[in-house]
């Protein structure tokens, strides 16, 4: 029955969309609610993405911003609403049909890295891969590591490199599976600012390359400056979303503006 639901609501979607001549969203959410116990972090929460698109989702700590990136994953059970990702709702999934959805739709990069110490970087990188019985394609893999700049580090294991290589690392990671969408959670948090502006940097090129639409929750107006749009969560849900412009000093603004009102 999981089967089905997942492969009806991803034709449907297909269908509907080229009826109305539209693209199908890399991401859209609607009507997401979260709570924890009583508290109601999401309430209504809508959000889309076309597929391509670079974004960032700001808002001050506790408004919800790392639920939702949870929960667009599958690694969190939404209370109610949808959450489109290439068109299959992911709310609806078992555990394991989103875990194995996930491996090939969806690339997660954490604040923290969360790679895997005894693994080297290449082992690290194609590990949704391997997870998936799927083979590596070598000049994916050769493309990927030298654009990140990585490819002289494959060897090594994580305890041996800086945050910024770690960081790159678990980016091409992410990358590896051509997913639908890159969610980002703080992916500058642990770095300096020196390391921080080269990952901004990393992650606009890479979405003029790829074709993957790329989420990064933060709460820093620099790396939300580099997204081409950005949205603030209020209330549990967006309250305002603006074209950043690549402007920091511009965000922080309207981020100001918004949380004042």
């Amino acid at each position: 029955m999981q089967k089905f639901y997942t492969i009806y609501t991803f034709y449907t979607a297909k269908l509907k969309n080229w009826l109305y001549g539209g693209v199908m969203e890399a991401l859209n959410a609607s009507g997401v609610c979260r709570k924890y116990g009583k508290q109601e972090v999401l309430k209504d929460f809508s959000l889309e993405m076309a597929p391509g698109s670079f974004e960032a989702l700001m808002g001050p700590s506790g408004s919800g911003k790392s639920t939702f990136l949870h929960l667009a994953a599958g690694l969190l059970s939404a209370d109610a609403g949808e959450i489109l990702v290439g068109g299959s709702d992911i709310v609806k999934m078992s555990d394991a049909a989103a875990t194995k959805f996930r491996r090939r739709h969806i690339g997660v990069v954490f604040q923290s890295f969360n790679l895997l110490n005894e693994k080297t970087v290449r082992d690290n990188i194609v590990l949704p891969l391997r997870l998936d019985g799927a083979k590596v394609d070598e000049e994916r893999l050769k493309s990927l590591v030298s654009a990140l700049g990585i490819a002289d580090i494959l060897s090594k294991k994580p305890e041996e490199l800086s945050g910024g290589e770690r960081q790159r690392v678990a980016i091409a990671r992410a990358l590896i599976a051509s997913p639908d969408v890159v969610l980002a959670d703080e992916p500058t948090g642990d770095l300096d600012a020196k390391a921080s502006k080269a990952i901004c940097s990393l992650l606009r090129d890479l979405n003029g390359k790829e074709k993957s639409a790329i989420l990064v929750v933060t709460h820093d107006p620099q790396v939300a400056a580099t997204a081409s749009k950005v949205h603030f969560l209020k209330d549990g849900k967006i309250a305002a979303s603006y074209a950043t412009e690549g402007d920091a000093e511009m965000v922080s603004k309207r981020y100001l503006e918004t949380y004042r009102s």
